[in-house]
């Protein structure tokens, strides 16, 4: 007679794997996550060391054989989220599914593309998620905040960013009449490159103007650099305060007690009298 395994018993044995591998609320599920960070920590420390030319040509063989564990451990990871997932697809889509799927690519890609395994380092992206792991997710809506204020300026840095290049496309085109090819301004190109390295105040010093006309104008851009700077942080700084106050205004809950207004979004329980909200 054969036996057959209960399916009850194996889809309770899918759920235990789901709940540890997708949730830090157990201790193993903690543990887990735990785990899998310091082995990214650990994998990307590799890689790092692995580009340094002294160590690469001394430790090569360990250094080889550390990726391919970290990977394949890595692989079996992916694979078993996506068997145990609810909804496979759905996690293969989304952001830390895509993450954890390059995370693992270049080192197969490496076996056709030479140095293609240094893209490893992208798998510090994985490290987001020790959000979940140290209970830190109401930290994420400051992020979100963020993210609603760089929609809502989008259009205003496109004009802003438009006005940058007109300026740095007339100024370079300008220089490159002045100063030409004889004081280093080969090209249009090139003087615009130099106009945004010195409107931008990184001033690398590569090329710089020898003639007074030149100078005169290089000192413009400058001092328009500072103003620049400022200009798209002013427009940032006013979305997210208008963020933050919409956000108030719509998940703001008035305790019956005290009135206050002043919860965190997850709270339960009024933080100046106690009272349930």
């Amino acid at each position: 007679m054969i036996l057959m395994e209960n399916p009850n018993h194996q889809q309770s044995r899918r759920d235990q794997l789901f709940s540890i591998i997708f949730h830090a609320d157990t201790k193993a599920g903690r543990m887990f996550d735990v785990i899998l960070l310091i082995s990214i920590v650990l994998s990307v420390f590799i890689v790092m060391l692995d580009s340094v030319m002294e160590l690469h040509l001394r430790f090569t063989k360990y250094f080889f054989y550390s990726e391919w564990i970290f990977t394949l451990v890595f692989t079996i990871e992916y694979i078993t989220r996506i068997a145990v997932s609810r909804k496979p697809m759905k996690y293969v889509r989304s952001f830390y599914g895509v993450i954890d799927l390059l995370s693992i690519l270049p080192t197969y890609l490496s076996l056709v593309f030479a140095g293609s395994h240094y893209l490893l380092v992208i798998r510090i992206l994985r490290m987001l998620r020790i959000f979940r792991v140290l209970k830190l997710t109401r930290f994420l809506s400051a992020s979100q905040v963020l993210q609603k204020s760089l929609q809502q300026s989008k259009y205003k840095i496109v004009v802003f960013l438009e006005v940058v290049i007109t300026v740095v496309v007339i100024m370079g085109s300008l220089m490159y009449l002045l100063e030409g090819p004889e004081n280093g301004f080969n090209s249009i190109p090139k003087s615009i490159y130099w106009a945004i390295v010195t409107l931008t105040t990184v001033g690398f010093g590569d090329i710089t103007p020898q003639t007074i006309l030149g100078q005169f104008f290089a000192s413009i851009i400058m001092i328009l650099g500072y103003s620049i700077i400022a200009v798209p942080t002013g427009i940032i700084s006013v979305e997210m305060i208008k963020a933050e106050q919409s956000k108030k205004a719509i998940s703001g809950v008035v305790c019956r007690s005290c009135e206050n207004r002043d919860h965190d979004e997850d709270a339960m329980y009024c933080k100046h009298c106690g009272n349930k909200l």
